[in-house]
């Protein structure tokens, strides 16, 4: 699993990131059916504590932020199979 983010780039993004990635993992604690991204990100959280879990989920929003913008496609979160 990799949960670090690199400091290369804008700082002010990395932080508007991990920002929201603390604020997407508050949110995901009150769902009552989360999908698969908010599901791992709890699971992150439970194994790893807070600040690494919104670092590992920062990361991976980047990288679902560039792969969106870069195949001009739209974010479809997928739910979790029963």
């Amino acid at each position: 699993m990799k949960s670090a983010i690199s400091r290369a780039g804008d700082a002010y993004l990395r932080m508007l990131l991990i920002n929201g990635a603390r604020s997407a993992l508050l949110a995901a604690s009150r769902h009552e059916q989360p999908d698969r991204l908010r599901r791992w990100a709890l699971q992150v959280h439970h194994l790893r504590g807070h600040n690494r879990a919104a670092v590992a989920l920062a990361n991976k929003l980047a990288r679902i932020v560039w792969a969106v913008w870069r195949h001009d496609t739209c974010f479809e979160s997928r739910a979790v199979a029963a």
